[in-house]
C-alpha cells in the first residue's frame, strides 16, 4: 500500500544520522514491546507479514508521529484486538476481564535462545522455473495495491536489470492476510539512480531492490 512507511525519495524528513554505538533498545519499554511482539507472533495468531501489514496500515499522521517501537506497540494492540485475544477495553485497562483465549503455541523461556537463533526461514522449494535470469532487463510493474506489498513505490514503472536470483520465498502480499504462502521467486534488481530520480540522480549511482517475480515484467 502507498502508506506513510514508503518514504523512499521523499523530501522534508531531514538527514539520516547514524548513532555511534547505538544500543539495541533506547529504553526498557522498547525491550518489553519487542518481547511481547515475538511472544505473540509465536502463538501463530498471525505471521510476520501480517505484522508488517498492520504497522503499515496505521493512519499516516499517527505513523509519522510515533517512534519505531511505538509503531510496533500500536500494531500489536491492533492485532490482539482483531484476533479476539483481548478486547480494546482490556488493553486500555491493562488487565483481562475474562479467561484467556486458547492459542496454538506458547513461547516458554526454556529453549528460547536456541529457537530464535535457529530463525524462522521463509525460503521454500521451487514449484516452477524462474522467469528471469541474471542480466535480464526488466520493468517494475506500475501497480499500487491497497494491501501489503514489498515493492517500493519509487521503483514502480522503472527499468532495471536482474543482478541476482535469490531463490523462492513466501510471498508477503498473500501471506499477510492468511491467503497462502504462495512460494515465489525473489530477485535482486539494480536500477540506476538517474532512472529513478532523473537528471538529479547520481550519474554513477545504483540502487538495488529485492523484488518478487509478480512485481516484474520483461522490459
Amino acid at each position: 500500500m502507498n502508506g506513510a512507511q514508503d518514504l523512499g525519495g521523499c523530501h522534508g524528513f531531514g538527514p539520516v544520522t547514524p548513532e555511534p554505538e547505538e544500543p539495541v533498545f533506547h529504553a526498557p519499554w522498547e525491550r518489553r514491546v519487542f518481547a511481547m511482539a515475538m511472544a505473540m507472533g509465536y502463538t501463530g495468531a498471525w505471521n510476520l507479514d501480517g505484522s508488517r501489514a498492520n504497522r503499515e496500515s496505521l493512519p499516516p499522521a499517527e505513523y509519522l508521529a510515533a517512534s519505531y517501537y511505538e509503531i510496533w506497540l500500536k500494531a500489536l494492540e491492533k492485532q490482539v484486538a482483531a484476533t479476539g485475544l483481548a478486547t480494546q477495553a482490556e488493553i486500555e485497562a491493562g488487565k483481562s476481564a475474562a479467561p484467556a483465549e486458547p492459542v496454538a503455541r506458547v513461547l516458554h523461556r526454556e529453549g528460547l535462545e536456541e529457537r530464535f537463533r535457529a530463525g524462522f526461514p521463509s525460503s521454500r522449494t521451487a514449484a516452477a522455473a524462474a522467469r528471469f535470469a541474471v542480466g535480464d532487463a526488466i520493468r517494475a510493474r506500475n501497480d499500487h495495491p491497497t494491501g501489503h506489498t514489498r515493492l517500493p513505490r519509487y521503483v514502480r514503472g522503472r527499468h532495471g536489470r536482474i543482478v541476482r536470483v535469490d531463490g523462492v520465498f513466501v510471498f508477503p502480499d498473500t501471506n499477510a492476510y492468511g491467503a497462502g504462502e504462495n512460494p515465489t521467486w525473489l530477485y535482486t534488481v539494480a536500477f540506476t539512480a538517474q532512472e529513478l530520480w532523473g537528471e538529479s540522480g547520481d550519474p554513477g549511482g545504483i540502487v538495488t531492490v529485492a523484488a518478487f517475480e509478480p512485481y516484474l515484467e520483461p522490459a
